[in-house]
């Protein structure tokens, strides 16, 4: 956005006192052109100044006329075009005064309401300083010219002021000025495009949060080249002044000439597609760098140049950095395959650039690490160097560039607290630091805009994070319910805060839990978020006082506080003595909600009428529900449809009175149905043994101060098919199941004929991975031989188990081993001992049959690297 549409939706009376020697008619003609022309750049009033202020007023006055023959009132127009043109043509300057002082009445009057200026406008300004910069250094090569060539000749050109002609220095003295004013200008000019590469470093590291980038290199590649050309020009003439410069002058001149020329040849060596910052080994992976002026300066021979790309540690990273890329590496930390790649030059596109297309790191040494840092906070960094000839002068340099800093991980389940570290240092790091320094503490209101950038990239949204939003993680990264939001803005988060210290109650960290949430959003609810349906950040115990005073099938939704990676729906309901009571349905994982969406789920839920404060849920949720299919498909089979039920623990009957637990819902097996001969519970009996263990094996239920409620899928079919399957479980018919003369294991997920290993069962809420293995499958020797159950092979498995993702492959070999050892250094929080835990959830448990996939969130509610 450039400033004048800001400006021209303002109250014209705030910028009256604005246009007294300007009429505002003509401001608003001009618009956005007056704000792309140098006129803040152009200081002094020589001869460079004065040309270029005569440049702009001739430009301008052409602008208006073009503008007036469009303009209803033309004749009125062209009278003031006249008038400023008489008023300013023998001195352009003071227009350039005018105009200046114009446009910062108008940046101070939306820094006073904004409290900034636009990024377009900053970012046109600094292109226009760096255009005059170069046409000044341009100007002073010709005066340079003009003055060896004609000396006589140039003092006309050389003249400061016009009317000072006989103070003018004689010319034996005026070249020497000349050649010194003009390398100070290179030099300054150097310097802007040095900082412009920084910039671009800068936001191609913001890019990996999320932030938008513009990626394209041309504009600085060109920039680049032209400053080099008028370098080669400028050093042309100081070349050829040697005679007039002395011995003493000339040396000091082409030490700053090659300073100047080295800086820049180094710094246009950039990383243009970086290597990915959580990198596994064994992953192939690709990268690529650029080297701006490399079709310019570039020797042609015989033999590429090869580029060559090795891994390096913090402290290497350092060390090169200190000594500003002069060193070279003398050991890298890590083995990387197909590391050497050829630069090439493209004329066509007149880029050159080498492209690592099929790079693997093989593996990683690790270095020693610091006081409580873990494996997954180490950064590393891949090094790309190479050595090349320059033209004219064939000079040999020597190339170096990092890449972003890098977080090395051997498994997928360190993959969470790595992006952790990564999203700290990309977005608290300084521009041009020692790598790889990062502040150890941060103002929260940087945080919520990290935050808030990470959630809009990673969902793919346009809506971002709400202050209420921000209150309810700050209440939870700072653990106080008591302070304000306007407390929480002066307040600073530590790295630590944010992912090394466990949540209080909980088992896992602010970021595992709030990555849960991002991974969740993006997969199951992007249009349900952007649709402004989900309220999502906010506690259980502001929606009870939402909901308290609501009427009854009121329902919001939530992110699970407890759980990583659930939505949750929080809903009222009034018992048959008419008190009401907000209830939260079990959060749903990912992997619920791939079964049957969101809005499907509200949808079957009937004790569900209107979304918070008073929108009827179909309303809301009609764009999100799914076609129902009904009567037979194109086989002639008979459709069928899943529905959830809730049960509260108000509608629940007690349980039998013979002690034993309820007997199993036969319709809430999601399984296809199997017919099987009866089966005898006595004839069974060594068969279970191995299967349900004693009690110290079986995770008991535990009380969860909610209501006892139950989360079903039903499969719903038509009832003259029902009676072609005696029972719907598929493994055991229901007399078997209720007796309560055999073992019961209390937990359902055991009840599959599995063979049980303790090591593979893992309790609580956070993914916990044993070093120690499965425990040895039991042998029973006098097990008899049924036709029912088919042999149970145990390895490989089929799914993952309960603290490994699907997507989660082992490492192979000795990387598993690393893996295995990284683990015991990360302490107990990663790796702790097999207790079972005292509470898995505050939620009720679902009937585990209800999904026929043992327990309703076995994997995707459990993310890698939660401990």
């Amino acid at each position: 956005m450039s400033l004048w549409n800001i400006i021209s939706h303002m109250p014209p009376e705030e910028f009256s006192g604005l246009f007294t020697e300007f009429p505002r008619s003509l401001r608003c003609l001009l618009a956005d052109w007056l704000e792309n022309q140098p006129w803040e750049f152009i200081n002094g009033s020589d001869a460079f100044c004065t040309s270029m202020a005569s440049g702009m007023l001739s430009a301008m006055l052409e602008k208006l006329r073009s503008a007036a023959g469009s303009d209803g009132q033309q004749c009125q127009i062209l009278q003031q075009v006249s008038s400023i043109e008489n008023a300013y043509r023998r001195d352009p300057l003071r227009l350039v005064a005018v105009l200046k002082a114009i446009l910062e009445g108008e940046k101070a009057a939306v820094l006073k309401r904004d409290h900034h200026l636009p990024l377009s406008f900053h970012r046109r300004q600094e292109e226009l300083k760096f255009s005059l910069g170069l046409q000044r250094l341009q100007h002073h090569v010709r005066e340079i010219q003009a003055l060896r060539d004609s000396p006589a000749a140039s003092l006309q050109l050389n003249v400061r002021e016009p009317q000072l002609k006989t103070d003018t220095k004689p010319p034996e003295s005026e070249l020497p000025t000349l050649i010194l004013e003009a390398v100070k200008e290179l030099e300054a000019a150097k310097q802007q495009v040095l900082k412009r590469i920084q910039i671009w470093k800068r936001q191609q590291q913001l890019a990996g949060n999320g932030a938008l980038f513009e990626e394209n290199l041309a504009p600085l590649q060109k920039r680049c080249e032209s400053l080099v050309e008028v370098y080669f020009q400028l050093h042309q003439q100081v070349m050829a002044a040697s005679a007039e410069l002395g011995a003493e002058v000339l040396p000091r001149l082409l030490e700053r000439f090659n300073e100047v020329l080295s800086s820049l040849v180094k710094s246009s060596f950039l990383v243009e597609k970086q290597p990915p910052q959580v990198l596994k080994t064994q992953t192939k992976f690709q990268a690529s760098v650029r080297f701006l002026l490399g079709p310019q300066l570039l020797k042609a021979s015989a033999k590429p140049y090869m580029v060559r790309a090795d891994m390096v540690t913090e402290k290497q990273a350092r060390e090169l950095a200190l000594s500003t890329y002069s060193n070279t590496l003398s050991e890298s930390t890590g083995e990387i395959m197909h590391n050497v790649v050829a630069l090439e030059t493209n004329p066509t596109s007149g880029t050159c650039c080498a492209n690592f297309k099929n790079v693997l790191l093989k593996k990683i040494k690790r270095c020693e690490r610091k006081g409580s840092e873990s494996v997954t906070e180490e950064k590393c960094a891949v090094l790309f160097s190479t050595t090349v000839a320059v033209t004219p002068s064939n000079l040999s340099v020597h190339l170096q560039v990092l890449s972003l800093p890098i977080v090395v991980i051997v498994h997928g389940n360190q993959d969470n607290n790595a992006k952790a570290t990564v999203l700290w240092d990309n977005a608290f790091s300084e521009i041009d630091r020692v790598p790889f320094v990062v502040a150890e503490r941060v103002p929260w209101e940087k945080m919520c805009d990290t935050l808030n950038l990470k959630f809009m990239a990673e969902v793919q949204t346009t809506k971002g994070l709400l202050k209420e939003h921000y209150f309810f993680l700050a209440q939870k990264i700072f653990n106080d319910h008591s302070a304000s939001l306007e407390d929480f803005q002066s307040r600073s988060v530590s790295w630590a805060q944010f992912n090394k210290e466990i949540l209080p109650g909980r088992g896992f960290t602010f970021w595992q839990w709030f990555d849960g949430v991002l991974d969740l959003t993006k997969r199951c609810l992007k249009s349900y978020w952007s649709d402004r349906l989900i309220i999502g950040f906010i506690s259980k115990q502001y929606v009870c006082k939402l909901l308290s005073t609501e009427p009854d099938g009121t329902f919001l939704l939530r992110f699970s506080d407890s759980e990583i990676g659930g939505v949750t729906i929080a809903h009222v309901i009034r018992g048959k003595d008419g008190s009401s009571q907000v209830e939260n349905i079990q959060p749903f994982s990912a992997k619920d909600l791939s079964i049957r969406s969101l809005g499907d789920r509200i949808r079957d839920l009937g004790q569900l009428r209107n979304l918070y404060p008073n929108t009827p849920k179909d309303q809301a949720f009609g764009s999100h529900y799914n076609k129902e299919q009904t009567g037979k498909d194109g086989r002639g089979y008979v459709s069928t449809a899943i529905k959830m039920t809730v049960e509260s623990e108000r509608d629940q009957q007690p349980q039998s009175t013979a002690g034993g637990p309820p007997e199993a819902p036969q319709a809430q097996m999601f399984s296809l149905p199997v017919l099987q001969p009866e089966l005898h519970p006595e004839s069974l009996q060594s068969v279970l043994s191995p299967i349900c263990p004693p009690a110290p094996f079986c995770p008991q239920p535990v009380p969860t101060g909610y209501p006892a409620g139950e989360s079903d899928i039903n499969m719903m079919v038509s009832d003259n098919l029902r009676s072609s399957f005696p029972s719907t479980s598929p493994m055991l018919s229901p007399s078997l199941v209720v007796d309560p003369a055999l073992p019961r294991c209390q937990d359902l997920a055991f009840r599959n004929p599995l063979h049980f290993m303790p090591n593979q069962y893992m309790m609580g809420e956070a993914s916990q991975l044993l070093s120690g293995g499965p425990s040895p499958e039991p042998q029973d020797e006098e097990m008899p031989e049924l036709t029912l159950f088919t042999p149970m092979v145990d390895p490989p498995l089929q799914s993952s188990p309960r603290w490994m993702p699907p997507s989660m492959d082992l490492p192979p070999g000795s990387d598993f081993d690393q893996f295995l050892q990284e683990m015991s250094l990360e302490g107990p929080a990663l790796c702790p001992p097999f207790t079972p835990s005292l509470q898995r959830s505050r939620y009720p448990s679902p009937n585990a049959s209800s999904w026929g996939l043992g327990e309703s969130r076995w994997d995707d509610s459990i993310r890698p690297g939660h401990a």
